[in-house]
């Protein structure tokens, strides 16, 4: 599989590299940051110069890949004006790309809380207003789209365990780790296109976790 990662230099894109290439599959982790070369050919993906914010057409970048992650963001601090242009901008443009090139797979990394972003503290409705829209935009792409919906984000060292739950009130911590599991885990596992679903910790494998969905 060919799989392309926007905000290839992520956390859970640089975990999700890792686990892709280590069971033979081809990751492209587009960079705007030609410092972040190393580190994603560390983690065994092949660095695509792109900035997401500047450029229109994405199109060069998915070209000839079976399946696209978004896992971009502008990241703690950024501004209301940079969850616009990034973390809904680059998802929209992303879209485009996937459907020019017939790329049919996407899943996007998005937030518990965006299914109601009123609700959530004054400071992240920016943020989840974004995630919010760009999710609406995938699920209606037409594409065979996942949204994945971590709780709140450790750099604890993954487990393999996780809860999967269509139940968007849940809460609770999450490994990047495990994230980046469930994020390889879906990508073959077709029962989970056209699914919303967040991941929290819990007691379950992946495998076992997204097969119940």
């Amino acid at each position: 599989m060919d799989v392309v990662i926007a905000g290839g230099h992520g956390k859970i894109a640089l975990h999700l590299e890792r686990l892709l290439a280590d069971s033979g599959h081809r990751a492209r982790a587009m960079i705007r940051n030609p410092e972040h070369d190393d580190d994603v050919r560390e983690a065994g993906a092949e660095p695509l110069m792109c900035d997401l914010e500047r450029e229109d057409d994405l199109t060069h970048c998915v070209q000839g890949a079976d399946a696209v992650v978004f896992a971009a963001g502008a990241g703690p601090g950024s501004g209301a004006e940079r969850k616009q242009t990034v973390d809904l901008g680059g998802a929209l443009k992303l879209i485009d790309a996937a459907r020019q090139t017939s790329v049919r797979r996407y899943l996007i990394v998005s937030s518990i809380g965006a299914d109601d972003p009123a609700g959530g503290p004054e400071q992240m409705r920016p943020y989840l207003e974004a995630k919010a829209k760009a999710d609406e935009a995938v699920a209606a792409s037409g594409l065979d789209w996942t949204i994945v919906r971590p709780g709140s984000l450790t750099d604890d060292p993954g487990t393999g365990l996780v809860t999967v739950t269509t139940d968007m009130s849940a809460r609770g911590d999450v490994p990047r780790e495990d994230v980046a599991r469930v994020l390889a885990a879906a990508l073959g596992n077709p029962g989970t296109i056209g699914k919303t679903f967040v991941v929290i910790g819990g007691e379950t494998p992946v495998d076992d976790a997204l097969a119940a969905l």
